[in-house]
C-alpha cells in the first residue's frame, strides 16, 4: 500500500480557508461600513432635502401672512368706506326731509300759536312753543295728525306761562316723520 501524507494538504486547506474567511470578514466589515455610510448619506440627503422644503413653507407662510393682513386691512377699509357710503347715501335720500318738515309745520300752524324750538332726533320731532290758549294746541295736534308727512303728534306738557305780560299756554309736543315705503327700504 502506498502511503500519502495528507496532512499538509489539510493544514494548506483549512489555512487558505481561514484566509478566506478573514477575507471575506473583512470584506463584510468593508461592506457593512459601506452600506452604513451609503444609508447614512441618503437619510442625510432626505433630511436636508425636506429641511429645505420646511424652510421654503416657512418663507412663503410669512409671504401668505403678510398677504392675509394686507387682504384683512383693505375689508376693513372696504367696510369703512361702505359705512361711509351708507351714511351718504341716507343723508342724499333724506336731505329735503327738513324742507318738508319746515314747510309742513308753516302749513299746519294754527294762528296763535308759536313754535319756539323744533329739535329732530331721527324720526321724531319735538316741538316746543307758546299758544294763546290750549284750545290752539289742540288745534295744532289735529293739524300735524292730518298732515301726509307728519304723524303721532303726542302732547307732552302744557303749563300757563307769561310772555310780555300776557298769559299764554306753553307746549312741548312730540311728532314722528312719515317716510315713504320706498324710502324706509333704503
Amino acid at each position: 500500500m502506498i502511503r500519502i501524507n495528507l496532512l499538509p494538504h489539510r493544514e494548506e486547506k483549512r489555512v487558505q480557508r481561514r484566509q478566506q474567511f478573514y477575507l471575506l470578514a473583512a470584506g463584510m466589515v468593508v461592506l457593512g461600513a459601506l452600506i452604513g455610510f451609503l444609508v447614512n448619506s441618503v437619510i442625510g440627503g432626505v433630511i436636508e432635502g425636506q429641511e429645505e422644503k420646511n424652510n421654503f413653507l416657512k418663507t412663503e407662510i410669512a409671504k401668505l401672512d403678510k398677504d392675509i393682513a394686507e387682504i384683512k386691512r383693505l375689508r376693513s377699509q372696504i367696510e369703512a368706506l361702505l359705512a361711509r357710503k351708507q351714511v351718504i347715501e341716507s343723508l342724499q335720500s333724506h336731505r329735503a326731509e327738513t324742507v318738508h318738515l319746515l314747510n309742513e309745520l308753516v302749513r299746519q300752524t294754527p294762528e296763535g300759536v308759536y313754535l319756539r324750538s323744533i329739535k329732530q332726533t331721527g324720526l321724531k320731532v319735538t316741538l316746543a312753543g307758546y299758544a294763546q290758549s290750549n284750545a290752539r294746541v289742540s288745534t295744532l295736534m289735529r293739524n300735524l295728525d292730518g298732515s301726509e308727512f307728519l304723524e303721532r303728534p303726542e302732547l307732552i306738557e302744557v303749563k300757563t306761562a307769561q310772555v310780555d305780560d300776557r298769559r299764554v299756554s306753553e307746549f312741548t309736543l312730540d311728532i314722528s316723520l312719515e317716510r315713504s315705503t320706498e324710502e324706509a327700504s333704503q
